[in-house]
């Protein structure tokens, strides 16, 4: 064990551990996959921040509409309820419920088309769930190709670092470490280089899919309370119009 730690210092020493020495010492091959991976993870952090935003935003303004729409349908009101979720723009809850309301209130108030505000109701609130998925979900496919797909870059660095190392034995016709320590050390940071931005990007996405899944059974749960509102307000509205 003291021998392998004693060669590792050995080997570093050699390759002179430092960021501008590394590079320096890379071939052309290391270098464009050190920065694929560098872009992939500055694209990975982007997308993480923009989602942290989006999922934060729909959160915090989805819990002060919900007690806002909720009293103004209790009063029956439903333009306040529409003028209400127009104010927040940002909440995946409003943005939901405000198709069915709208679609809801318009066949209400036409005289052309009787009886369909319930299934048009469904029909446009289905239709808004899928849409604010599709957005709160922007930017997971990438998190989930590049933890995929990084630590393969990392493994084709790790080759042809490997390959370097095995032209520096034939080319020096030895095999001590400072015939090979450049290769090998080219294989070790692009195999880091790979790992450090794939394992952001795998967490990061599970985290955010388990959002998402939580904030879908929101807009779901919505939709059906604001169904069975349609539900109860036609009925009493039948009601009104039969006395």
């Amino acid at each position: 064990m003291l021998l392998q730690l004693n060669a590792w210092a050995l080997m570093l020493m050699t390759v002179g551990w430092d960021l501008r020495s590394m590079w320096a010492q890379m071939g052309v091959v290391a270098k464009i996959v050190v920065v694929i991976l560098f872009m992939m993870s500055a694209y990975s952090i982007g997308v993480m921040i923009d989602r942290f935003l989006a999922f934060n935003a729909a959160r915090k303004q989805s819990r002060l509409f919900a007690p806002a729409v909720a009293g103004a349908l209790r009063e029956g009101k439903l333009d306040e309820a529409i003028q209400i979720a127009d104010r927040y723009k940002r909440s995946h809850l409003a943005k939901v419920v405000v198709a069915g309301l709208q679609e809801f209130r318009a066949h209400e108030m036409s005289p052309e088309i009787p009886g369909e505000e319930i299934e048009a109701s469904k029909r446009a609130l289905e239709r808004a769930e899928a849409i604010v998925h599709a957005e709160l979900k922007r930017g997971l496919s990438v998190l989930a190709t590049i933890g995929a797909s990084a630590p393969f870059v990392g493994l084709f660095g790790t080759v042809v670092g490997i390959i370097n190392a095995f032209k520096g034995i034939s080319a020096e016709k030895s095999t001590g470490l400072g015939a090979v320590a450049g290769g090998i050390a080219e294989a070790l940071v692009a195999t880091a280089l790979g790992l450090f931005v794939a394992v952001p990007a795998v967490w990061a996405y599970n985290y955010f899919t388990t959002k998402l899944e939580a904030l879908d059974v929101e807009m779901s749960n919505s939709s059906s309370e604001l169904i069975d509102y349609f539900l109860k307000r036609a009925q009493r509205l039948k009601a009104k119009s039969g006395d």
